[in-house]
């Protein structure tokens, strides 16, 4: 790789960035719907278009993809020297959890070497996939003091950036995550009579586990607290893996709990879900149990508020901490109970939630294109946010 400083292209002013019209963004990923939905809806006055790359196939580089996006290939230092050419700036989101801190290390040299402004979104300040938080933490100690700009969902990421790092993040929402369409027509179905006069259902969804994911020690409270709902069932949507007895991590213990709850719990053993009947899960649902010890602000969350389901979750600095929850206490060292089942019957009082306008989602979407324009104009004429 070329070290020699007078290799590097040069940085252009931000003006010619608007003469440009555009801005080539090498995004990762690009095909996740969050990173989708930075698109605006409707084109933005006196700001350059936003073009990201499409996602390099992990199974054949040299095509590009709109459906598989993991694991990234623009993460290799190889791809940016390679492709260097091809766009204006970076812009990491997720999709790192596999990288070892020293290749991404190498990577940032790299970008530093093309000359090519560096933005992270610190969607995960702790990662769901390990209990343990060193690997995690030295992925972060390389990324967010390198990064050109940061961005952070919630003010209590961006605190703790601050306060971990001495780094500025431009607090920015996420943006819905249910298609547009699909938002107006599960609006239209929760209007409807059979929608209406059905049981008061809370969801369940055990996928495959992961570390910061609970949902079996959930499990005997929830069936308690759906009991003390007149009516009220509790659906459990569980992956082969986890209750189908042919899979390779077949959970017995909690096969044995869902059947001694058979009264009130409805269990459908399924494999994973498309978009489409995601959306169509979410809006069946009257809340949502969302089973994780620790984690960011996630996209489940966000997906929720799009169909109009209430959202049961634990609260911590991250989740909850500016979207409306029914929160209950857990954490790394176990939960509460009491305050699961409270969670539970103040959604049941509060049913039904109402979902987050089509209009006010389309006004935020535009809010934040137009936000990643103008950090990526800032970045590309080297005004960093280095500092708090």
């Amino acid at each position: 790789m070329p070290t020699a400083r007078s290799a590097r292209p040069e940085r252009s002013a931000r003006a010619r960035w608007h003469r440009r019209g555009r801005i080539k963004v090498a995004s990762v990923p690009a095909a996740h719907p969050y990173v989708r939905h930075l698109a605006p809806v409707r084109e933005l006055r006196d700001l350059p278009r936003i073009v990201r790359l499409a996602d390099p196939d992990p199974a054949n580089p040299s095509r590009v993809t709109f459906t598989r996006w993991w694991p990234p290939v623009m993460l290799e230092p190889a791809w940016v020297r390679e492709h260097h050419g091809d766009f204006d700036l970076f812009h990491l989101h997720f999709g790192f959890d596999g990288v070892d801190p020293s290749r991404l290390t190498e990577l940032v040299d790299t970008l530093r070497w093309a000359g090519k402004p560096f933005v992270h979104t610190v969607h995960d300040l702790r990662s769901t996939l390990q209990s343990e938080r060193e690997l995690h933490d030295a992925r972060l100690d390389v990324l967010i003091p390198a990064a050109d700009a940061l961005v952070a969902l919630t003010p209590a990421s961006a605190a703790e950036i601050q306060e971990r790092w001495g780094r500025h993040a431009l607090v920015l929402p996420h943006p819905h995550v249910v298609d547009l369409t699909a938002m107006v027509r599960m609006r239209h179905r929760r209007q409807t009579p059979m929608h209406r006069d059905r049981p008061f259902t809370v969801g369940l969804r055990v996928s495959k586990p992961r570390a910061g994911e609970h949902p079996f020690t959930l499990l005997p409270t929830l069936v308690r607290a759906v009991r003390a709902i007149p009516g009220a069932i509790l659906q459990i949507d569980a992956h082969p893996d986890v209750l189908g007895p042919a899979g390779g991590r077949f959970d017995v213990d909690l096969a044995a709990e869902v059947e001694r709850a058979q009264h009130r719990v409805r269990v459908r053993v399924r494999e994973f879900f498309s978009d489409a009947q995601m959306w169509d899960y979410l809006g069946g649902l009257d809340a949502s149990v969302l089973p994780y010890r620790f984690g960011p602000h996630t996209s489940w969350l966000e997906a929720c508020r799009d169909v109009g389901t209430a959202v049961v979750a634990p609260v911590n600095r991250h989740f909850g901490d500016d979207t409306p929850v029914f929160g209950f206490s857990m954490d790394d060292d176990g939960f509460d109970e009491e305050s699961l089942i409270d969670a539970v019957r103040r959604a049941y009082e509060h049913s039904p939630v109402e979902p987050v306008s089509v209009d006010e989602r389309i006004e935020q979407r535009q809010s934040v294109a137009a936000a990643h324009a103008r950090l990526y104009l800032d970045a590309l004429a080297g005004e960093s946010s280095q500092a708090g």
